[in-house]
């Protein structure tokens, strides 16, 4: 229970269908060690009392867990890690991984329940034919969050419940103020819960007390255009704030993290017709063994692309899209799809761009 008015009405749900349930609130940092006030963003104090009202208002048990050590390793260090490295990173998608799905998933466990039921807008159905649990597209088609969730495993599958995945999100809202939630009107979480305000190169300049250098802009010829502010403050495909005045617009195409320059260039030098991607995980499959067509978002909110994915070595992939693609971001998370199945996913290592 995060607190807002999804994972709520998914208490609310299961308790209807009969199940016995406990509320839990992880706890994955404290406020004041990242400098924000108790109301600010997702999994803050506030949310936590929010919680615990509606586990109180339910009869539930309710209690904290405190991965915040668990989260300062994996989410945050990997996040700055990432930025440091030239990718841009998915923080969601790792909490999803390494926090909801994997330590609360442990806890239950060790206390005996069943399954673990959160308010994410997906689907998950045991295919006989296969013998394997799908993950499918929410009803809501806006609100659908399959692709924050292409890791799971297949044995988390089986023990993981999305209550909401086949209503729509303003059926969730109407149930919570039937209900007389106190989060019923509460604005959904649209940022990353550690950096509510947009400015992630002050929360690590913060966090970690480093001051990322100024260097240099380059053109696509190699040529010293103008002066950053420190690479780690752009990304690909970034037109406003750069500063520079070229005689017509230029994007972020591409960053040298250990020259600490900037490459920048015409709108036309940032789409792929291709991409490698590694840690990939499969969940309508057992694993790729021939090209297979698929749909393919780069992005959460991209629209899909037609694909075809063929299995490369050590277990990574090589995507070749009908279309080429803008901005194909590495750290950025690929997702597959065969109609409204995940198919499954991995993370970006290489986009080259289309020579044209």
């Amino acid at each position: 229970m995060s607190g807002g008015v999804d994972s709520s009405v998914a208490a609310w749900l299961m308790r209807e269908q009969g199940y016995r349930c406990e509320g839990t609130t992880m706890r994955l940092y404290r406020n004041a060690d990242i400098g924000l006030s108790q109301f600010h963003t997702c999994c803050s104090q506030k949310d936590i009392d929010d919680a615990s009202e509606v586990a109180f208002q339910l009869d539930i048990p309710y209690e904290v867990l405190d991965f915040t050590m668990d989260f300062r390793n994996q989410i945050i260090g990997k996040f700055i890690r990432t930025y440091e490295s030239g990718g841009t990173p998915n923080p969601c998608i790792d909490c999803n991984r390494y926090m909801k799905f994997d330590k609360l998933l442990r806890f239950a466990e060790e206390k005996g329940l069943e399954y673990v039921a959160t308010g994410h807008y997906a689907l998950i159905e045991y295919d006989e034919v296969s013998g394997r649990y799908l993950l499918k597209k929410a009803l809501d088609d806006s609100k659908d969050q399959s692709y924050v969730l292409y890791m799971l495993t297949q044995d988390q599958l089986s023990h993981i419940q999305f209550p909401l995945g086949g209503k729509m999100k303003k059926e969730a809202r109407e149930i919570a103020e039937q209900l007389g939630f106190c989060n019923a009107r509460k604005h959904d979480s649209q940022d990353i819960c550690f950096v509510p305000n947009g400015d992630y190169v002050k929360f690590m300049e913060q966090y970690t007390g480093k001051q990322y250098p100024a260097g240099a802009f380059l053109d696509l010829e190699g040529q010293t255009v103008g002066r950053h502010c420190g690479a780690v403050r752009y990304t690909l495909g970034q037109r406003k704030g750069l500063g520079l005045a070229m005689g017509e617009p230029v994007y972020v195409c591409g960053k040298n993290m250990a020259a600490n320059t900037v490459t920048v260039g015409p709108e036309n030098a940032l789409y792929s017709s291709m991409l490698l991607a590694e840690d990939m995980n499969w969940i309508s499959i057992p694993q790729l063994k021939q090209p297979m067509r698929v749909k393919a978002k780069t992005r959460y909110r991209q629209a899909e692309q037609w694909a075809a994915v063929y299995p490369e070595q050590h277990g990574r992939v090589r995507l070749e899209f009908d279309v080429p693609q803008r901005a194909v971001t590495v750290g950025q998370a690929v997702v597959l799809y065969d109609g409204d199945v995940v198919v499954g996913g991995g993370t970006i290592c290489q986009a080259p761009p289309t020579k044209r």
